[in-house]
């Protein structure tokens, strides 16, 4: 659906729109054909318009959700973890068994996460893409409804103690599932810290 420009009186309401959805993310890249593949193999994404200059692609109803650019002239940061700028975009799986099953499909193709964790309203793991653009994958841990998981963000005083929360392996999870544990307690347990990986936490930051 396409979203009323923010001082365009809404015409149903007659006030101003000033909330529009998130359409998509453009990105920059010296690795067009990489990067049209990898978004292919993690997240769906089909090009709906390739050319030598770029690509919109798409896994949904929408013309595109993530735009691809390549020009002369681009070259890799080699300090692109120390710089400002966007660390991660986020997709979020309708529940934990389609994020865990997403899981073992790209490690099975080789792409593995560079860190993975329970946020306490999101369960997330995120993904370096060929141009080093980190991916966050994830599900909501209060089974999609927004409203309690954005209650539980403002007023959780564990949340206000640690924001970003406790880092978790993802094949414990993997294990913890196919054993019965339903996704309300590997939550539980995760985020208590019973699943904490052997290796450092990886956040792709300084």
């Amino acid at each position: 659906m396409a979203s009323e420009s923010p001082t365009t009186p809404s015409p149903t309401t007659g006030r101003p729109v000033i909330n529009p959805a998130m359409h998509h993310v453009n990105l920059k890249t010296v690795r067009l054909q990489e990067l049209i593949d990898w978004y292919g193999t993690v997240l769906g994404m089909t090009a709906n318009f390739q050319f030598e200059g770029g690509a919109w692609l798409t896994n949904d109803a929408a013309n595109h959700r993530i735009a691809l650019l390549t020009v002369p002239g681009l070259s890799d940061d080699p300090d692109k973890i120390r710089h400002t700028g966007l660390h991660h975009t986020a997709f979020e799986y309708a529940s934990m068994d389609d994020l865990l099953a997403t899981y073992e499909r790209l490690k099975a193709e080789g792409i593995a996460p560079h860190g993975c964790l329970d946020h306490g309203m999101t369960t997330s793991f995120y993904y370096p893409d060929p141009d080093g653009n980190s991916v966050e994958l994830q599900c909501d841990n209060f089974g999609g409804d927004w409203a309690q998981s954005s209650a539980w963000m403002r007023t959780a005083p564990e949340f206000a103690a640690d924001p970003i929360g406790t880092p978790v392996d993802p094949d414990r999870l993997v294990a913890a599932r196919g054993e019965g544990l339903s996704a309300d307690e590997i939550h539980r347990r995760a985020y208590a810290g019973e699943y904490t990986p052997d290796a450092p936490l990886d956040l792709r930051l300084p």
